[in-house]
């Protein structure tokens, strides 16, 4: 057999100084927790400065302390019994931590509790206004001039002024009719259903109408008898809600809707208004969603205006960003789009001209976080390789990108539009990491805390990350997690971890922290190799990549897991005949369809809330990658995991979550039956009343089972 030659980028070996072991509490409890490097509670930035504050512990006294990148002196702002005092003059229940503040100048922060904003000077050490709603209001949204609060309650939405004047924006009796909240299931990067305006006289809002969704039963077995729950859950070519814009005038208590017109069955993205308030954009994406059109409509008659600019794929068009408009410029925005390929910032004017390309390149954008002070666009991106994550500054007129962290590894940013500086949690495979705060000019950072190895109590193997090329020369990311003895003269299982569906990217240089990651060296521990890879279809490889699986999910996904698996298993160490898989969610599709397409390769699997058949998923997401049933029979057949039972031979438990609003239980249900009518060997495990996790105490139960069963059968 031909040797496998691995590259390898990135090597962790930590010494091992005693002899100690993963527990599943360790897993479940501490993976989040204390075995994590943390950044400094409660740091944030202050706007206007090279400040910012963070939460310490005078002795078990917690106290808001102010700083700077250039200075070592730290101020005592306020400390938490004081707060908690002032507090109770408002009647507000003072919380038992400091709470997260978000400056407005050098001098004022505010914060929430509850359904209420506080805000605070430390001029006068005083509370100078509360703005609350009631203790049953969702959805809580501040205006920009911080005077208002919007939220919605149950279907409606309001809104209550510092002043505690409340305003009823809709009135609405059927329950099905829903305003004010996240649409199209929080697809196309949506996220919430309230926009207001920059002056804050308007607020545009979603109004969403499930009347024509059919209901979907999720039981309760806590009532006797047991009762039904209906959620609304569009599946796959059936009817989908249909939604609308309205813009609420908050001096006229008048509601416009915008024209958008027919058909219905669309989906409304990318909500943005023009920095004046004048106008207001809405992306306009097709229910095929491979036709997009950004149009414009007039505020003060709802009418349409004109159509910036459209784009179009064979496959599907995913934007999922709004407009991000020039801060000294209101004629002219940036549009993130990955029509070249690769997701990149575009230059446009409110005309709809594109007037320049801002990056380019086989890399993609992946977090856009605005204008730093002087004009220039900060991002992060792929730039430096995929497993890497670094900060960019771009300027607009020449186009130079400039790097501002250079470690090689994650660094997870965090930065306030305007600002100067930014906060820099940084970590790699092998290194645990600092926290620091830098200037976006590259001339000051101070280190807030170099992070200790949390792990050296316990026996670690080594981690390494590396890359395979198939035929058609297209690279697969690995990574593999050995046990800490690890003797490459002997054979070992292997234990397969797979996600391998969108928007998501599994093998990353950064510290292990999370109960995946944990449970890798756990189960290293007891003997097995942790393999995982990123198929084609995954995320940040750019638009060809991701569309491989276009129209046939499953079947390109399991063809790239198997070829890097075998060319892994080339290695002598490796056991061929102990190869188990585990994922859940596209995870749980993935590891049964490991289970059933591939000629028996893998002999144990474990699936959590795993999609079995597309066409009982929902719409938006299904339709992106699959089209509809309808018009894509033949791909939904491939996809469909009963047609496979009669492939299983080995051994699969199934788990999934009984009120599991994502992934509904229906799948794994319909997977049980047709086993059971087969006679084929299946093992299930209901999670009652967990939606598509399983959380709480009743984690520590899954994780050991999940365990236990790659023990007792691999």
């Amino acid at each position: 057999m031909k040797r496998l030659i691995i590259f390898t980028l990135l090597l962790v070996s930590i010494q091992v100084f005693a002899q100690k072991d993963f527990t599943i509490e360790d897993v479940v409890f501490h993976s989040y927790g204390r075995l994590v490097p943390h950044l400094p509670t409660g740091i944030t930035t202050i706007p206007g400065s090279d400040s910012y504050s963070y939460v310490v512990d005078r002795n078990e006294q917690f106290v808001l302390a102010k700083s700077s990148v250039t200075s070592e002196k730290t101020e005592d702002i306020l400390y938490l019994n004081v707060l908690a005092r002032l507090l109770k003059q408002v009647d507000i229940e003072p919380p038992a931590r400091f709470p997260k503040v978000k400056w407005l100048s050098h001098n004022e922060f505010y914060f929430k509790i509850k359904t209420s904003y506080v805000f605070f000077s430390i001029d006068n050490n005083e509370i100078t206004k509360v703005i609350t709603a009631p203790e049953n209001a969702d959805n809580l949204s501040l205006s920009p001039d911080k005077k208002k609060i919007a939220y919605t309650i149950d279907n409606n939405l309001w809104y209550v002024d510092s002043d505690g004047k409340t305003v009823a924006i809709s009135n609405e009796e059927n329950k099905d009719i829903v305003y004010g909240q996240s649409v199209h299931r929080n697809e196309f990067g949506i996220s919430k259903g309230i926009y207001w305006s920059a002056d804050s006289k308007n607020i545009a809002f979603y109004r969403k109408d499930e009347s024509m969704v059919t209901d979907y039963p999720i039981i309760n077995f806590d009532e006797t008898p047991a009762t039904l729950e209906n959620i609304k859950y569009p599946m796959a070519g059936q009817a989908s809600h249909q939604v609308t814009v309205g813009i609420f005038n908050v001096e006229s208590s008048e509601t416009q809707y915008l024209a958008t017109g027919e058909p219905k069955d669309q989906y409304l993205t990318s909500l943005t208004w023009h920095p004046k308030g004048s106008s207001f954009y809405i992306g306009h994406l097709n229910r095929d969603q491979n036709h997009f059109q950004l149009k414009e409509y007039d505020v003060s008659s709802g009418n349409y205006t004109k159509t910036l600019f459209e784009e179009k794929n064979d496959k599907y068009v995913e934007n999922e960003h709004p407009l991000y408009f020039l801060p000294n410029d209101d004629s002219k925005f940036l549009w993130l789009t990955e029509k070249d390929g690769f997701e990149h910032m575009y230059l446009y004017n409110t005309e709809g001209s594109e007037l320049d390309q801002i990056t380019k390149g086989n890399w993609v954008v992946k977090e856009y976080f605005g204008f730093d002070k002087t004009g220039n666009v900060l991002f992060t991106s792929t730039k430096d390789g995929v497993e890497q994550n670094h900060l960019y500054s771009v300027n607009l007129n020449d186009k130079n990108i400039t790097k501002l962290t250079n470690e090689q590894g994650s660094h997870n940013i965090s930065f306030e539009e305007g600002n100067q500086i930014f906060i820099d949690k940084f970590s790699s495979l092998n290194d645990p990491g600092y926290a620091a705060v830098k200037t976006v000019d590259g001339k000051s950072e101070k280190v807030l805390e170099k992070f200790d190895n949390p792990l050296t109590e316990y026996k670690i193997g080594k981690t390494e990350i590396f890359t395979v090329q198939n035929d058609e020369n297209v690279e697969f990311h690995c990574r593999a997690v050995y046990p800490p003895d690890f003797d490459p003269t002997k054979k070992y299982p292997v234990i397969v971890y797979t996600y391998g569906g969108p928007h998501v990217q599994l093998v990353k240089d950064s510290w292990a922290y999370g109960r995946y990651r944990f449970w890798f060296m756990k189960m290293a521990q007891e003997g097995y190799i942790v393999f995982t890879m990123d198929n084609r279809g995954t995320a940040n490889r750019g638009r060809d990549f991701e569309q491989a699986t276009f129209r046939k999910l499953g079947t390109v996904e399991v063809q790239d897991q198997i070829f890097a698996l075998k060319k892994f298993m080339e290695n002598p160490f490796v056991d061929p005949d102990r190869i188990g898989v585990f994922g859940w969610s596209y995870g749980g599709f993935m590891t049964t369809s490991l289970m059933l397409r591939s000629n028996d390769l893998f002999k144990v699997g474990v699936g959590g809330g795993a999609v079995i058949d597309w066409k009982y998923y929902e719409i938006m997401y299904t339709e992106r990658y699959m089209d509809t049933p309808e018009t894509n029979p033949e791909g939904y057949e491939e996809a469909n995991l009963l047609n496979y039972i009669d492939n299983l031979n080995g051994k699969l438990l199934l788990v999934h979550g009984t009120s599991d609003p994502t992934v509904v239980w229906q799948h794994t249900i319909k997977f049980v039956q047709e086993a059971t009518s087969k006679n084929k060997p299946l093992e299930y495990y209901p999670y009652v009343h967990h939606p598509h996790g399983v959380t709480g105490k009743d984690a520590l139960n899954l994780y050991t089972k999940l365990t236990q069963y790659f023990i007792d059968n691999l």
